[in-house]
């Protein structure tokens, strides 16, 4: 993982093109863009909510960071590695997991899990157990991306409590978190308004385009590819299909716009761009 962002961050620094780490940033936008969205559904806010995530990865800190930029606070945020809760007196950490170090008591996920808002899982199969669910505050968000198992299965946690916006990393369950929907349209359009990064005004623009296409009709075509006969906004659909054409024109001129607006675009965006 250190790696990981050694090698992000020295690309960053060395070229003057858009440098992009799908599995890290583009998992991040589209778990804020969902996140957002369940959230609301359930009458939270951001601000205020509670948020447990399982697994301290490259990933991992990529959504918490977004997540936090998006308006968590990072006192609210508890992560948890193989050796359990990330806290200010263990002495083995690494400069990332050190920006999650609470000065906490608690050490399991038991722990940190009661009354919880939110529960992210970027970790490994089967480790959110019901129990531990049951132990969440009221209207939990629950996204288990571990892949191809999550942290816990959807029939699972929904036979555990019939309170809770669940997603995962899968296409055969709803609310599938799939880096697509970010990822080839953040690239349109960075790369033509000629942008010499991907800055974080760049990944809050794309967070809430794919966020707003959710809350819109869904055209016919994308009810055919996904074998819908119905999807609106709701529990079950929070963050719009991979197949929706809505995501190039959108998702690539909020981009655009944003990096215009941040300064790190080299050219205008062209006129009617995307329209």
């Amino acid at each position: 993982m250190v790696l990981t962002w050694k090698i992000l961050n020295a690309l960053i620094e060395r070229c003057s093109v858009p440098v992009f780490h799908d599995d890290q940033h583009g998992t991040a936008i589209v778990t804020a863009a969902g996140m957002l969205n369940a959230l609301e559904i359930q009458g939270k806010k951001l601000k205020d909510a509670l948020i447990v995530c399982l697994g301290a990865g490259a990933a991992a800190i990529a959504c918490m960071e977004l997540l936090i930029k998006c308006g968590a606070q990072r006192e609210h945020i508890y992560m948890l590695d193989r050796k359990g809760v990330i806290h200010t007196r263990r002495d083995d950490l690494n400069e990332y997991k050190m920006l999650f170090a609470n000065n906490t008591d608690k050490r399991t996920l038991q722990d940190v899990i009661e009354e919880a808002d939110v529960f992210v899982g970027v970790s490994g199969p089967d480790l959110l157990a019901p129990e531990d669910l049951k132990l969440m505050a009221d209207k939990p968000v629950v996204f288990a991306c571990s892949n191809p198992d999550p942290e816990i299965k959807p029939e699972v946690a929904n036979a555990a409590r019939n309170d809770l916006i669940m997603a995962t990393g899968r296409s055969d369950y709803p609310n599938q978190v799939n880096n697509v929907l970010c990822f080839p349209f953040i690239f349109r359009g960075a790369l033509d308004v000629r942008a010499t990064a991907i800055n974080d005004e760049m990944k809050i623009a794309a967070v809430n385009a794919i966020r707003e296409i959710a809350k819109e009709p869904v055209p016919e075509e994308v009810l055919a590819a996904s074998g819908e006969s119905n999807l609106e906004f709701g529990k079950d659909y929070i963050i719009p299909k991979p197949m929706d054409p809505r995501l190039l024109p959108r998702v690539a001129r909020a981009v655009a716009e944003a990096a215009v607006a941040s300064g790190v675009a080299q050219i205008e965006m062209p006129e009617n761009y995307m329209l």
